[in-house]
């Protein structure tokens, strides 16, 4: 399943013009492969250990890029750098742990009666909606309570 998602990723890049560098695919792969959030430092620091040449630009751009052709999506992450992930398919909302940046999607499109509120109060059209929601992962949460994770 990964691996299938970097080559349609590199071929979607491919399709509209980039070159295939080793820093990009290396910055694909990784993305690919996250499970959290990874900020453009983040990104850097993983990549530069395969590739040490890897500048903080071919990051941005590679980014750029990606969230352009809806491969990726910005996760805003409250008092941090903004971050990034895979992104989903269908209509998905995001549940972010707050301490390590680990991501999972959610369905639930309950919205329909704030959405329609706000609209009111507010005199817009709502045409779409992102929902984030913030909080401890079950590992975070384990470590927090000083708690001993035995894995078998």
């Amino acid at each position: 399943m990964i691996e299938e998602r970097v080559q349609e990723w590199l071929g979607r890049l491919q399709a509209c013009g980039c070159r295939l560098t080793g820093p990009r695919y290396i910055l694909v792969e990784i993305l690919a492969r996250a499970d959290r959030a990874l900020n453009p430092q983040e990104l850097h620091a993983i990549a530069s250990q395969r590739y040490p040449s890897l500048g903080l630009v071919s990051v941005y751009r590679t980014l750029e890029r990606l969230e352009s052709l809806h491969l990726i999506q910005r996760v805003h992450q409250p008092d941090k750098c903004q971050a990034y992930i895979a992104a989903f398919d269908g209509h998905q909302h995001l549940l972010l742990c707050s301490q390590c940046g680990r991501v999972r999607f959610f369905d639930g499109d309950e919205l329909g009666g704030l959405v329609r509120r706000v609209e009111q109060e507010s005199g817009y059209r709502v045409e779409d909606h992102w929902l984030q929601l913030f909080g401890l992962c079950d590992q975070c949460q384990a470590l927090q309570g000083n708690e001993v994770v035995l894995y078998e």
